[in-house]
């Protein structure tokens, strides 16, 4: 009976941290710029920020961040995954950052220390980033072994995206996830921003306000993440026409008319 009472609290334990893993871990940055030995690189070493948009701390103790190329596998080498150890745990509402272990000679270093180091080497333009609750060492797209996968992003010319993969990042750019990681349609294009000298946080940085339970509903046409869409986003959308990436709200590949009228649409406050 001892052991019961014991084991009881633990699953229990366990259901809530996977329930809150499933909907609420997410890739809120991304920037591989840092192998350069360019002068203009932002930083020095590559980096992936986490985000925890529920009201449940998670435990990521044996969680894996993988790296993929553009057409390249998952977890291809050793070198090219990172399995968080015991004691890994993301905060209500907080960020973890994740950062390469040797700096190059290009870039500053980064304005805040990561929690964790990985052997990971990124592409600074064309790849993919995924957080998986298992290994899936060196499988293709759409291999992943069913269940794992917890959220993925993918940029350049990557596949594997949600939706549609942002575009090509640069030694100087990062992809960051609107409303400071709230946002998430299951569209990358939709939910990133492409960002010139992002800046990362980790488990000590100011948790995000706006979130609790899950965090506000995802606001798509909110392209500068203040929450509120108005003349700022319209700016951005209008200087992207006929591109793809930032203010493409409807994922269709490229900024245009029917982008501009679902910004109209929702014109205000996000709700």
């Amino acid at each position: 009976m001892a052991q019961l009472a014991r084991t009881v609290p633990f699953l229990a334990a366990c259901a809530v941290a996977a329930t809150a893993t499933a909907a609420d871990l997410r890739i809120s940055q991304v920037y591989g710029g840092g192998g350069s030995t360019s002068a203009t690189a932002t930083y020095n070493k590559d980096f992936v920020e986490l985000f925890n948009a529920g009201s449940t701390p998670i435990n990521l103790a044996g969680y894996v961040l993988e790296y993929g190329s553009a057409t390249g596998n998952w977890g291809s080498a050793a070198a090219n995954y990172f399995t968080f150890p015991k004691g890994a745990v993301i905060q209500p509402c907080g960020y973890l950052l994740l950062a390469s272990t040797t700096a190059s000679t290009g870039g500053a270093a980064l304005p805040v220390t990561p929690d964790h180091l990985f052997t990971i080497n990124m592409s600074a333009t064309n790849g993919k980033v995924a957080i998986f609750n298992a290994l899936n060492a060196n499988l293709a797209c759409g291999s992943e072994i069913a269940g794992t996968l917890v959220d993925k992003m993918a940029y350049g010319t990557a596949n594997c995206a949600e939706g549609t993969a942002v575009v090509a990042l640069s030694v100087t750019t990062g992809a960051v996830r609107n409303g400071d990681g709230l946002d998430d349609t299951d569209s990358n294009v939709a939910d990133f921003a492409i960002v010139t000298a992002p800046v990362p946080r980790n488990a000590a940085s100011p948790t995000n306000p706006n979130c609790g339970g899950g965090g506000p509903p995802p606001c798509p046409a909110d392209l500068n993440g203040d929450r509120d869409v108005g003349p700022q986003d319209l700016a951005v959308l209008l200087g992207n026409w006929g591109n793809s990436g930032i203010g493409d709200i409807n994922g269709d590949g490229v900024v245009g008319a029917q982008d501009l009228a679902a910004m109209l649409g929702v014109w205000g406050l996000c709700p």
